[in-house]
């Protein structure tokens, strides 16, 4: 059975409330539907340490997270809009990726091939779809393989206050996205799962 991991990246450590963790459950929900264990985290509530290192030493709790990456077959990574960017906490979890960028298996291939990469965007600004080509970027160079539809977002009309969490329920379009990302999600899994990428050496 394949298994799921959300990331959430807002800033703001548990219990405060979050749309990004709202987003992360929808899907994780959307996935369960279709079979997929999941589990969500916070990044924000776990002592990850900046730098590109696998071990940063002194209290890291990347080591803990990165085994879960590694034990995933789906990794999402969900994240808000700050200043038209990904949140910083975001740009960590790929730096802290990219430690495993030159590590391979037997055949020569990327630890991560294999693995399934989703982004779920949220903000009351422009710039989903900036973001989500950020995290594409990140996430193709690291060696996961989108699916179709590989992002589900909402944002806000611009220079308001609102939030998805505040919404008082989640538009269809955003609902059919996620719906939509689920199950090409799953699919391209499974499809991997049969057929793995062949020997890079």
């Amino acid at each position: 059975m394949a298994r799921a991991l959300a990331l959430v990246c807002t800033l703001s450590p548990s219990p405060k409330r979050s749309s990004s963790q709202l987003l992360a459950d929808q899907i994780m929900t959307e996935l369960s539907g279709l079979g997929i264990q999941g589990e969500t985290l916070r990044v924000a509530d776990h002592d990850v340490r900046p730098g590109v290192e696998q071990d940063m030493g002194d209290g890291d709790a990347w080591p803990q997270l990165r085994k879960k990456v590694m034990a995933a077959d789906i990794l999402l990574l969900s994240t808000p809009i700050w200043l038209g960017h990904p949140s910083s906490m975001c740009q960590r979890v790929l730096e802290r990726l990219n430690a495993d960028i030159s590590e391979t298996d037997e055949q020569g291939r990327q630890l991560t091939y294999g693995k399934v990469g989703l982004a779920a965007v949220v903000g009351n600004e422009d710039g989903a779809h900036k973001v989500s080509a950020d995290i594409f970027q990140g996430l193709n160079d690291l060696g996961f393989t989108l699916p179709p539809g590989a992002v589900t977002y909402w944002v806000g009309e611009a220079q308001h206050g609102t939030d998805y969490q505040d919404l008082d329920q989640t538009p269809e379009a955003v609902a059919s996205t996620t719906r939509t990302l689920a199950v090409n999600a799953a699919h391209l899994a499974q499809v991997l799962s049969d057929h793995p990428f062949p020997p890079s050496s």
